[in-house]
């Protein structure tokens, strides 16, 4: 005990911590995972203190030697925790020194406050770019599934309030569902660029009164601009308290589980015997323990539930730092659990999203069915009088006046005679019904962001260029 007592809480304690207190104090059974960031920065700290002469090149090579031989351990699982140690970064110095002497000196002008938040900015860097690409390749299997819905020009109807708008070709449809997924890589690279600072060299709160290169070791550690400067924090009470990043990546993986919610909530309503117009794959659905027939959308219905579970943990952070006093509290230890978990469940999520959808197959004959019902084309009839001199308001008022008609008579708009409609308004033509036809319906939809078949063609070659 006294040595593990000398190695976490100094000198100044007559005893080491009760047990219940090592229990309730330990992190390294959470923070472990951040051992590759830590040792990395452990490399780049000390090779600055040779650069500055508080270490010499031999000290130097020696613990990047053991720090080496300690990540293959851990790497292959024999490295021994000791949640006495409390954390990560005093098991793997304690393992170091005993078996460097060196080692001894590799805390010199650093804190374990700047030390985690080196590891941590460092970490959220690495999620950044994996999660980024793990959207991406939902975004990918979203491109493929819509090129095989165009290629058997599968059109939908749209919908606002969950009733039948507008039609859309189902393409366009998964094209919304890219977008979003777009922003949320931007939001990921926008936290990235935010972690892209490096703490190290702030000490506990106040710097060191040693003469070290903070610049040196950033840069090594990739803390750099696009030109390759080094990039450091302006301000040592700031870099140990500012958690600011954490919370703007579990935001933007709860942004993201918002939209995988939303995504799923269609494929729910699509896969229903209502709907009809996909098939979810099976590997990626459920059936009933009691009822044969059922094939519940489970992958879809997971996704909706980690969108609250992603939430949660941006909450968590909110509420954790709301209250704290400048700089670091303990209560930062708690930081951790809810950034791993958002970064682990959106990995999930997005190979959830992209397994499921990449084995979706859409129904062409329900789709059609659904997409031929005349009254998907009621605004397109109002347009119709519009380009006939009607002002907007006048045409819209007219043609809810023929869509109550046909209610009233039960039957489709095209299917009322010319003296009826013009008996309601004296805009429309013999030639009125042509509006409904959905090929024509979708062409005259040109403008950039519509679902006519020539912007379409052109979101086809903007994502795979996106993509690439």
């Amino acid at each position: 005990m006294a040595k593990n007592k000398q190695a976490t809480w100094g000198g100044r304690f007559d005893s080491g911590p009760a047990a219940l207190m090592q229990k309730f104090s330990e992190s390294v059974s959470f923070d472990r995972r951040l051992a590759p960031f830590d040792i990395a920065g452990s490399k780049a700290h000390s090779a600055m203190l040779a650069r500055v002469g508080l270490l010499t090149s031999r000290e130097r090579g020696a613990i990047h030697a053991g720090l080496n031989r300690i990540l293959a351990e851990i790497q292959a699982g024999t490295f021994a925790w000791d949640e006495a140690l409390e954390d990560v970064h005093m098991n793997i110095e304690q393992a170091l020194t005993r078996r460097v002497p060196a080692a001894a000196k590799l805390h010199t002008a650093r804190s374990r406050n700047d030390q985690v938040a080196t590891d941590m900015r460092l970490f959220l860097k690495h999620a950044c770019s994996v999660l980024s690409g793990k959207v991406r390749a939902a975004q990918v299997a979203l491109l493929k599934a819509a090129a095989a819905a165009e290629a058997k020009s599968v059109v939908i109807p749209g919908y606002t309030h969950l009733q039948r708008a507008q039609p859309v070709r189902a393409a366009h449809h998964l094209f919304a569902w890219i977008e979003m997924l777009e922003r949320d890589r931007s939001r990921l690279a926008l936290v990235a660029e935010r972690a892209n600072e490096c703490p190290l060299g702030s000490g506990a709160i106040a710097g060191t009164t040693l003469r070290i290169d903070r610049e040196f070791a950033a840069k090594l550690l990739g803390f750099v601009d696009s030109k390759g400067r080094p990039r450091v924090t302006q301000n040592s009470m700031d870099a140990v308290a500012d958690r600011d990043a954490f919370v703007e990546f579990a935001s933007a993986c709860a942004l993201f589980g918002v939209h995988v919610s939303r995504i799923a909530e269609d494929l729910i309503l699509w896969s229903s015997a209502e709907f009809k117009f996909v098939s979810l794959p099976d590997a990626f659905c459920t059936g009933s323990s009691l009822m044969p027939q059922k094939k519940n959308p489970d992958s879809c219905e997971l996704l909706r539930g980690k969108s609250a579970r992603l939430q949660g943990n941006l909450h968590t952070l909110l509420a954790l730092l709301k209250g704290l006093p400048m700089t670091y509290n303990r209560d930062l230890q708690e930081d951790k659990p809810p950034v791993f978990d958002s970064f682990d469940q959106s990995a999930l999520c997005a190979d959830v999203v992209a397994a499921t959808v990449g084995g979706m197959r859409f129904n062409p004959a329900r789709c059609a069915a659904a997409s031929a019902d005349p009254a998907l084309l009621a605004t397109d009839l109002a347009d119709y009088l519009v380009a006939r001199g009607v002002p907007f308001r006048r045409a819209h008022h007219a043609v809810g006046a023929v869509v109550a008609l046909a209610e009233r008579k039960g039957c489709a708009i095209p299917e009322l005679s010319t003296a009826e409609v013009t008996r309601l308004h004296a805009g429309f033509g013999q030639d009125w019904r042509k509006v409904f036809n959905l090929k024509r319906a979708l062409e005259k939809r040109r403008g950039t962001g519509m679902p006519g078949p020539a912007q379409l063609a052109r979101q086809f070659a903007r994502w795979k260029t996106i993509l690439r």
